[in-house]
């Protein structure tokens, strides 16, 4: 094992102005499984998180609930701690972009920015709605794509064609909030000069990310960057830019400035210092996120990072999106599934295995197809690897209550399944989450296959000892087999170590053999599921 590392490791922080849904825990799951692991390796890993909290988005949510921002974001941070804690998700610190610490940070790094000469004031021109008395973002303009003449189009992009432009370009464009034609009104804002950057980040990238990721990331830096608008004008939710009154730093400033802020707040109260993760070169910094983000995670962010001499990421993981049944979450077809519908009907270790089994370090998307969720579930991890633990212990306990001597045949087939330990490590290191879900079958489908030729059941009479043996080496392995899942399933796997009688997990309780060893009375480690359940989450989600 290598010596003990000091990792700090991210997702991207969840918008504050709705609940979470099975698309964001797609992301959070396999942060966890990742850093979880890491944690059994026997190193310092840190999980930080927060939520997003700033922009015109949670201003107008707010706005029309009638409450006040900070009411909102209140709201959502409370129901997002729940569910992600109902998930087994397990962040050492999840906290609010809108801190006193990101505050302090945020300009910090902004007049680092100025400091280094790589902020310009310019004048632009902007919609703004006279009804609503703002300047309207791109996601609050509709109208006609200027390139396909698509109708009812945000201000940034077409799902039509794909075409982008700024929402001025738009044919017809309207507010989205009141209907009403907004007006061009010309106002100064600040830029980032992120092009001052460009010979940094065209040698940063290789190897700060997939190659994937990367020769995409070349195509935009064979062309000079342009500026980067990080001011918005009032009324705006966030933090004012210091010596610019009424100039609101862009929610993209101070959101990834969250990561940084979020561990601050974490160092304060556990007297550590946040520079131990973000001015050390000695330790290791992640970043986990989606696909659609890169260009705020993979330029921007690191360009920032190192005009404040802070330490930007080892790697950047990027992952793809989740699709149900191969199509886009749908609130129309109910597969728009929030976290909470889920657990009102399931238990979490079922999608946390199921995404396990589905997950790679590819940014290819990931399918939710309900037929198979049952089919995995119930094959596999009640079919296959539960069913070791249920037919061993029970039989074995009719027998005596424990675990007795172990023959050679038995050793065997342990040591056979501890020699995997180095391998199923390197793929959780590597994110392969979906090879340690096969290679775990592989190793239940074997011992299955023993316990079946050996017939314990029919020596246990006349040969208990030789009885004994079997069961004792096929529940030796089940417990392996529950070490290699711990990241995965963590409660499931609790419920092991109580079955077994035995302190929580390490990556070295691989190597521990039990024999003449007590065991409690077993208890259902999980159950199967029925295409009822899932009725059931499409029906609320659907909200019948």
């Amino acid at each position: 094992m290598k010596e003990k590392r000091k990792i700090l490791v991210t997702s991207a922080l969840p918008y504050a102005n709705g609940d979470i849904h099975l698309g964001h825990l797609l992301e959070y799951l396999q942060t966890d499984f990742w850093v979880r692991f890491q944690k059994m390796r026997g190193h310092e890993c840190r999980y930080m998180c927060a939520d997003d909290t700033h922009g015109s988005p949670v201003m107008i949510s707010a706005r029309n609930k009638g409450i006040s921002p900070e009411e909102l974001i209140s709201f959502y941070h409370q129901r997002h701690i729940r569910d992600f804690k109902d998930f087994e998700i397990e962040f050492d610190n999840y906290y609010t972009t809108h801190s006193r610490e990101n505050k302090e940070l945020a300009e910090e790094i902004y007049l680092k920015m100025v400091e280094n000469g790589h902020v310009v004031e310019k004048k632009i021109k902007q919609l703004y709605c006279e009804r609503d008395g703002l300047f309207l973002p791109d996601r609050f303009v509709t109208g006609r794509c200027p390139s396909c003449g698509a109708g009812n189009q945000y201000g940034d992009s077409c799902d039509a064609c794909s075409s982008t432009y700024s929402p001025s370009d738009l044919i017809d464009p309207c507010c989205a909030l009141c209907g009403s034609k907004p007006v061009e009104r010309e106002s100064e804002h600040l830029f980032f000069r992120l092009n001052n950057f460009r010979d940094f980040l065209r040698e940063w990238v290789r190897g700060h990310t997939s190659k994937e990721i990367a020769n995409k990331l070349d195509e935009w830096l064979k062309e000079e960057l342009r500026d980067w608008d990080i001011s918005r004008d009032e009324p705006y939710f966030g933090f004012e830019i210091p010596g610019k009154k009424g100039k609101y730093f862009y929610v993209w400033v101070d959101a990834p400035i969250g990561y940084i802020a979020s561990t601050k707040n974490w160092c304060q109260r556990n007297a550590r210092d946040y520079r131990e993760f973000w001015k050390n070169e000695d330790s290791e910094l992640y970043h986990f996120i989606g696909k659609d983000i890169i260009y705020f995670h993979i330029l921007f962010w690191p360009a920032m990072l190192k005009n404040a001499g802070y330490k930007t990421p080892d790697e950047v993981f990027v992952h793809g999106f989740l699709t149900i049944n191969n199509e886009k979450m749908s609130k129309s077809k109910g597969t728009f599934i929030k976290a909470r519908t889920y657990l009102n009907f399931l238990e979490p270790s079922y999608l946390r295995y199921y995404y396990a089994s589905k997950m790679t370090p590819s940014i290819e998307d990931v399918d939710l197809n309900f037929e198979d969720f049952i089919l995995r579930v119930n094959a596999e991890l009640i079919g296959k690897i539960t069913n070791l633990a249920s037919r061993s212990v029970q039989m074995l306990r009719k027998i005596q209550p424990g675990i007795g001597r172990i023959d050679n045949d038995g050793y065997e087939q342990i040591r056979k399944v501890q020699e995997k330990a180095e391998k199923v490590a390197s793929l959780y290191e590597g994110r392969y989450f979906s090879r340690v879900v096969t290679e775990v079958r592989k190793i239940a489908e074997e011992a299955n296959k023993y316990i079946d030729e050996r017939e314990p059941w029919k020596i246990a009479k006349e040969e208990p000892q030789k009885a004994i043996a079997v069961l004792g080496a096929t529940i030796n392995v089940f417990r392996l087999i529950s070490i290699y899942l711990k990241p995965i399933l963590p409660s499931y796997t609790q419920k092991v170590e109580n079955l077994l009688k035995e302190e929580p997990y390490h990556w070295n309780s691989i190597d521990k053999i039990l024999e003449d060893h007590e065991l409690n009375e077993y208890q259902h480690l999980a159950t199967r599921i029925s295409m009822d359940s899932i009725r059931k989450i499409l029906d609320e989600a659907r909200g019948k």
